[in-house]
């Protein structure tokens, strides 16, 4: 019987793996899918994924920040592309700061090569979970090549996502709250391919997004010169997946709604035809433990939708944590589980909330004069007053602070910038010391912010 078991394979799992590992324990990791390495093609979820500075440091405590850094494409700003053709642009962070778009596959195959080398993890791919005895230790496995299997562990952690078989174990127990909603919109994968000379066929050091109020599409680069694009879209109803049901229908969508991407992509009737459209789930759920034997990671305690680029990136953060209190502890479990558990759920939440109000403005306000006014002003008090002030994106993509203190903290600064921006003359004064000041007395206003 190994130290710990893991269940899922995925980013999670194997960063989780590769830290266990690392500390000398020994590990066995189950997973339902093929072994990806062995694949041509990586299957299932989103291809492309936005890495920033939660996820990085995972990978600098593991040691393979230099080597994603090879695979990743730094994107330093938002380029956001209007109907009638315009582009207009917001900058991610401070001079220098990027989120970077990487491959989920190839991060994944990093992740299970280095655990592999550490001579400590053994992985088992083609085993399903089909349930677990929390009174006997004991799981049980449909595999493949092996049939019906049961398997005692120890120490149990579940990171097999939003559909989590652990997790729905976890449900059979006693005050197990569990919460579990969709939004209308769906999103739908395309690809733009590089140019006859290899080249990318739009700027590359930036995410692209077409706006277009209640849906948007947007594109990040890959290191081949392609662009992977998403199209957010409502799954039914007049003006949906549903609706686009013949070629001419997708065809007149795309040259009315994002014309300048039709020339870039002659081949979207038929990528649209082969490209499924999936839906998009948000989980809460507590507690993610099971005494001190049982704990649920990433997007089996806490899926989200992908409007923060934060999925990812929340869960390597869950295991840094979850590595660092097992450090504090002197390498004991004992409490462990139960106290991380109580202390990170209200971040899973937080993570999930400010992910759903990041849609609405991706889709809506980054095509707004005025709301990108209102980011310059904001930037710009915070370059005078770095000590006072912090953008929310800044928070949430660019800090370690807490989730759950970031949408606080984003709340409360909101409220300030209405105030701001409700100045008839804002347009002409906005880079002003008046409201500069204005700003710094509400700020010595609102004490939870000091």
């Amino acid at each position: 019987m190994s130290d710990i078991t893991i269940i899922g394979a995925g980013l999670v799992g194997s960063l989780q793996a590769l830290y266990a590992a690392q500390a000398g324990l020994s590990v066995d990791v189950f997973e339902r899918r093929p072994d990806l390495r062995a694949a041509t093609l990586y299957q299932g979820r989103s291809i492309n994924l936005a890495l920033s500075d939660r996820g990085w440091k995972a990978l600098s405590d593991v040691g393979l920040a230099d080597a994603v850094r090879e695979i990743a494409i730094p994107m330093y700003k938002r380029t956001m592309h209007d109907v009638s053709g315009p582009l207009r642009y917001q900058p991610y962070g401070d001079e220098g700061q990027a989120i970077y778009s990487v491959s989920r596959g190839a991060l994944n195959r990093l992740l299970l090569e280095a655990a592999d080398r550490t001579g400590k993890a053994r992985f088992h791919f083609e085993w399903r979970c089909t349930s677990v005895d929390f009174k006997q230790k004991e799981l049980h496995f449909d595999a493949v090549n092996s049939g019906q299997r049961t398997v005692r562990y120890d120490r149990l952690i579940g990171t097999d996502g939003a559909f989590s078989a652990i997790r729905q174990a976890l449900m059979m127990n006693d005050r197990f709250d569990y919460h579990q909603f969709y939004i209308e919109h769906g999103y739908k994968e395309l690809s733009i391919y590089p140019d006859e000379k290899g080249g990318f066929k739009m700027e590359k050091e930036t995410l692209h997004i077409w706006p277009r109020k209640d849906f948007m599409l947007i594109a990040l680069p890959n290191p081949d010169g392609s662009f992977t694009c998403t199209l957010f879209y409502p799954m039914q109803g007049e003006g949906s997946f549903e609706s686009l049901d013949t070629d001419e229908k997708v065809l007149d969508f795309f040259q009315a709604t994002f014309p300048d991407i039709v020339p870039l992509m002659p081949d979207l009737v038929q990528q649209w035809n082969t490209n499924p459209a999936s839906s998009l789930v948000t989980v809460r759920c507590k507690p993610w433990n099971y005494m001190d034997e049982v704990l649920i990671l990433g997007d089996a305690a806490h899926a989200v939708v992908p409007f923060y680029g934060q999925g990812m990136n929340a869960g390597f953060e869950d295991c840094s944590l979850l590595n660092a209190a097992w450090k504090e502890q002197g390498g004991s479990f004992e409490g462990l589980f139960s106290s991380y558990a109580a202390q990170r759920q209200p971040d899973g939440v937080a993570i999930s909330e400010l992910a759903l109000r990041n849609f609405i403005e991706m889709r809506d306000k980054t095509a707004d004069p005025m709301f990108l006014l209102q980011k310059k002003i904001e930037g710009r008090f915070a370059a005078a007053h770095p000590e006072k002030w912090q953008p929310l994106y800044s928070m949430v993509t660019f800090s370690h602070r807490p989730y759950r203190e970031a949408l606080r903290r984003g709340e409360l600064q909101d409220g300030i910038m209405k105030q701001v921006m409700n100045r008839p003359d804002i347009e002409q004064v906005w880079d002003s010391e008046e409201v500069e000041l204005a700003i710094l007395n509400a700020w010595n206003q609102t004490p939870e912010l000091h």
